[in-house]
């Protein structure tokens, strides 16, 4: 049998010419440029000199032509050896060589990382490493010249494309203009048709609520959104550009009954808008045509007026979210004091986006306030005393505001107000759970952290009661959120569970409308008896725990089978959103598409 080409005494591999074997096997040899010892006989040696990082430290030292000339053997052995491999396994002989031993087939010349996901560096992917860096370089080119967000490299779609490119090879053609404008955004869409038809199942089961939402487009056009909701997510419907149109309650009504129509009536539970006086009114006018479904003002939009009536009918508000947007605009408008202020906040900043400008109001004053020491500090440092602002007059203003110890407690009496209203805020405008079930109770505990806010003194509490009541009592509290509260089961085995009039009244209002079979109706009415003392499944102990683990539908698809008709119409229910505001930030790739289809064709 011939001698082994890597064996002791034979130097013919073209490795030995850079290492020196330490011990008479040769399994260990000396690297000559870093003087590491490696172990592992001379083929991983040549691991260390190509730097492959393949079950060896890659070598530091080692020059580049031979790191270039070493890296290429290793590739060619490679290839020899996959290819010697197929032949031996096509003639049905066992793998027996010696280079097959040391390159082991299972690699497939990439190997996966311990611990992780992903793939190891491929000898092939080293001698690409610069056609790769220059490929990486001229699709961030594409990006910079084409103003595109950096973050849609984040986009599994991106990936996925670039594979797909990879895939074909060389001469891939890319799609024209003509293609993507027409034939591949057609094709899209019409996958998108597909795909609408597992949530219109959803709607049949669950119900479903219809979200209207307005916005203005660059070129100053008014665009009337209108979304589906279900527990399975939101979909995009339609948009009408109502520019030319005179948003009339009737106009309204009569976009909203054809999107109703095109729903189908029997799937929809409730038609959700903003508050204004024309979409009110529109409500109305349809729930006396639809007689099963409700018209609801959005609770986001509401609570928003609420910190709105805040500012404009308690002078307190007024003045102190003054003060503080001219403390705020006065450092952000000026690099100097932007730069000092992050220094003395260790990088924070003062300014807390929010999903409505008056939240955002509110968090500001928030920041504001957890910033004080900071603050103060900054305008009676030396930094401060040097800095030409501090000579100015409006630079003094500035500086005896923050040091006025009546701004901060203003600032703790805005903050008292609005805080509990901005944590029901987050509930409804959240896309974690269906919020219909926790809005009643939300609203009252947010009354009662108002009130220990302030020490229970009513003529502190009392005006800011008042605010509130008047747009959820008048405006926003419908009998669906009656309902959903004495539905929910983490709040309904409460032992604090309190059932007033409203909230029966509330409920029955939403068994007239929702279920017009008069047994239908009775069979619900006596198996709320079951509900209400546990009895069967919902007083399992299964059930019990999930109270508050699952969300309020889940817990009644579960454990609500033994009243099926009490079952569907607390699912239909608790399955409801609060809102319709900001909806459009949660359609998924496939609904945007549908998006661009009906404006680029349109307009």
């Amino acid at each position: 049998m011939a001698s082994r080409k890597n064996a002791s005494g034979n130097r013919l591999d073209v490795g030995w010419q850079h290492g020196i074997d330490v011990d008479k096997n040769s399994r260990k040899v000396l690297c000559k440029y870093c003087q590491k010892i490696i172990s592992g006989g001379i083929f991983r040696f040549k691991q260390h000199l190509a730097c492959t990082r393949k079950d060896v430290e890659s070598c530091q030292q080692v020059p580049e032509n031979v790191k270039q000339m070493i890296l290429g053997v290793l590739v060619k052995n490679l290839k020899a050896t996959e290819k010697k491999r197929k032949a031996l396994q096509y003639s049905g002989n066992d793998v027996d060589d010696d280079e097959i031993k040391e390159i082991s087939s299972k690699d497939k010349g990439k190997r996966v990382a311990s611990g992780s996901g992903s793939t190891q560096t491929t000898l092939n992917q080293l001698l690409k490493k610069d056609i790769r860096e220059e490929a990486c370089r001229q699709i961030a080119r594409f990006f910079y010249t084409s103003a595109i967000p950096f973050n849609c490299v984040k986009n599994p779609e991106f990936i996925k494309a670039l594979e797909m490119v990879a895939k074909h090879g060389p001469g891939f053609k890319p799609p024209s203009y003509y293609d993507i404008r027409e034939k591949y955004l057609k094709q899209e869409v019409d996958q998108t048709m597909k795909l609408l038809e597992e949530y219109k199942l959803e709607w049949k089961k669950t119900g479903c609520s219809i979200m209207s939402d307005g916005w203005t487009d660059k070129k100053r056009r008014c665009i009337c959104n209108f979304l589906v909701n279900s527990p399975k997510g939101t979909v995009f419907l339609s948009s009408v550009d109502t520019s030319n149109m005179s948003k009339t309650a009737d106009k309204v009504f009569e976009m909203l009954d054809a999107i109703v129509e095109r729903i189908g009536e029997e799937n929809v539970v409730q038609v959700v808008t903003d508050n204004a006086a024309n979409y009110k009114a529109a409500g109305q006018l349809l729930m006396k045509k639809r007689k099963s479904l409700f018209w609801t003002p959005c609770a986001a939009h509401c609570i928003d007026l609420i910190l709105e009536d805040f500012e404009k009918k308690l002078e307190v508000h007024q003045v102190t979210i003054a003060k503080g947007r001219r403390i705020t605009s006065y450092i952000y408008s000026r690099t100097i004091l932007t730069s000092m202020l992050r220094h003395f906040t260790k990088g924070r900043d003062l300014i807390r986006p929010a999903a409505t400008r008056f939240a955002t109001a509110y968090l500001t004053l928030g920041c504001l306030n957890d910033h004080k020491i900071q603050l103060m500090t900054m305008f009676t440092s030396n930094k401060w005393n040097s800095c030409r602002f501090a000579r100015i007059e409006e630079g003094k203003r500035i500086q005896n505001c923050v040091l006025d110890s009546r701004f901060w407690y203003d600032v703790t009496i805005c903050i008292k107000a609005a805080f509990p209203l901005i944590k029901v805020l987050r509930l409804v405008d959240s896309d974690e759970k269906p919020a219909m079930g926790f809005i009643y109770k939300a609203m009252d505990e947010a009354k009662e952290k108002i009130q220990v806010n302030f020490g229970s003194v009513k003529k502190s509490y009392i005006p800011v009661w008042n605010i509130v009541d008047a747009r959820w009592e008048l405006q926003l509290h419908r009998p669906l959120h009656a309902a959903a509260y004495y539905l929910n089961p983490h709040y309904h085995y409460n032992p604090n569970f309190k059932v007033n009039a409203n909230i029966k009244i509330g409920l029955y209002q939403c068994l007239e409308r929702m279920v017009p079979n008069a047994n239908e109706r009775c069979k619900i009415d006596l198996q709320l008896e079951s509900f209400k003392d546990a009895k069967g499944l919902f007083g399992i102990d299964a059930a019990k725990t999930a109270r508050d683990k699952k969300t309020p539908a889940q817990w009644w698809d579960s454990y609500g089978d033994e009243c099926p008709e009490l079952q569907r119409f607390a699912i239909r229910v608790l399955s409801l959103t609060c809102t319709s505001s900001g909806c459009e930030r949660n359609w998924s790739a496939f609904e945007m598409v549908s998006f661009f289809f009906v404006f680029y064709f349109k307009y």
